[in-house]
């Protein structure tokens, strides 16, 4: 999918209806969806619990706190890009405690061009997320396969009497004739050695 296709899932909280409704006139073409709002950060807690978004937007102070520590929270544990609009007498100093965990300030009153610039930046910024995200899962799937390697290896040696290059040499053979994974001929050895 390139990017002109991605859809992405928004959570709007703002106990503002004006705010609320000037996002979402911005928000109602198919690029993004699911659009979900709530009007507090005891609210958003549970809807970022329940489902994981692409973006939120905190209009900052909420009725229970500001949402600073919740943008933080969910800016520094998920691959979500928050964007925390706080009153421009606010700015500077909002944004020192939270720019280091990825969060996205900006001043208020919102113009709609800051705005659509603003829904741009976290577009970018999510797509960097996913990129990241692709590397670190495939590293673990590689670490995945020399965990299974080695205890394959293992087996050969006790089983077969193999020194250690020569079932490393066994396994990649075997991958190599049968085009496949070297994990997948691992899995097959422990399936074989695992059951007597």
């Amino acid at each position: 999918m390139n990017f002109s296709e991605r859809t992405y899932s928004v959570l709007i909280v703002s106990a503002s209806n004006h705010f609320t409704d000037a996002v979402k006139a911005l928000l109602e073409n198919s690029r993004y969806e699911p659009v979900r709002t709530v009007k507090s950060i005891s609210e958003a807690r549970r809807a970022a619990a329940e489902m994981s978004f692409d973006h939120i937007l905190i209009n900052s102070p909420l009725p229970d706190e500001t949402g600073i520590r919740f943008a933080i929270d969910i800016s520094s544990s998920r691959g979500t890009v928050v964007l925390l609009a706080v009153s421009y007498e606010l700015l500077t100093e909002i944004f020192e405690k939270s720019a280091e965990h990825g969060v996205f300030t900006i001043p208020k009153p919102l113009s709609r061009n800051v705005l659509i610039l603003a829904l741009n930046w976290l577009a970018s910024a999510r797509e960097r997320l996913r990129q990241t995200e692709k590397k670190t899962l495939s590293i673990e799937e590689k670490m995945e396969e020399i965990r299974l390697v080695n205890r394959a290896k293992w087996l050969l040696i006790g089983e077969l009497k193999m020194d250690e290059p020569s079932a490393h040499r066994y396994i990649e053979k075997q991958a190599m004739d049968r085009c496949v994974s070297k994990g997948e001929v691992a899995r097959g050895i422990l399936r074989t050695y695992s059951a007597k």
